[in-house]
């Protein structure tokens, strides 16, 4: 595996390389050894915070984790991943797409699923046209987390979410 490691707000040390290359580096036994692992660790007052990035062909294995310690934030997201992992082997790994990322022990090696993504509910409703702030109404007043609405400006199907500290974020299509 390839490690690309940056820091925010705090510096890099050869105990962090080292910790996150050993860690991470236990997932290896997954991916083909020419696999890049985006690694990217940051500070805000007493908040350590880690984020992982695996780009393989058509999806992103990502996870971040945060803690008052980096070091328990690095146990922390590599449990995560392989978890992730083996729960979505089945779905990640299509023979004809992405195999060529993964190592072959872990293509032919079977993981209980530990549950199978089941949709359990549709809903239909009129997406009318509206503009970002007023979606953010519309879902306040819903008592959501998410809003899929018509942006009036763009014409274009959009989702406004809220996010940590009473803020919102916009996803948009690109064309």
């Amino acid at each position: 595996m390839k490690f690309i490691i940056s820091g925010r707000n705090i510096e890099v040390t050869e105990g962090l390389r080292a910790a996150v290359e050993d860690k991470i580096g236990k997932l290896e036994k997954y991916f083909t050894s020419d696999t890049e692992v985006h690694v990217t660790m940051s500070v805000e007052k007493d908040r350590q915070k880690i984020e992982v990035t695996i780009p393989v062909k058509g999806n992103i294995i990502r996870s971040e984790q945060v803690s008052n310690d980096m070091y328990v934030s690095i146990d922390l997201v590599e449990e995560i991943i392989e978890r992730q992992l083996k729960k979505y082997k089945t779905k990640l790994v299509d023979k004809k797409q992405s195999a060529g990322f993964f190592s072959q022990d872990f293509i032919e090696k079977d993981y209980m699923d530990e549950e199978e993504i089941q949709i359990v509910r549709t809903k239909k409703f009129d997406i009318k046209p509206m503009y970002p702030e007023d979606a953010c109404i519309q879902m306040e007043l819903l008592g959501h987390n998410f809003f899929v609405f018509c942006n009036a400006e763009t014409d274009e199907v959009n989702v406004v979410y809220k996010r940590k500290g009473n803020t919102y974020g916009l996803i948009e299509p690109e064309v």
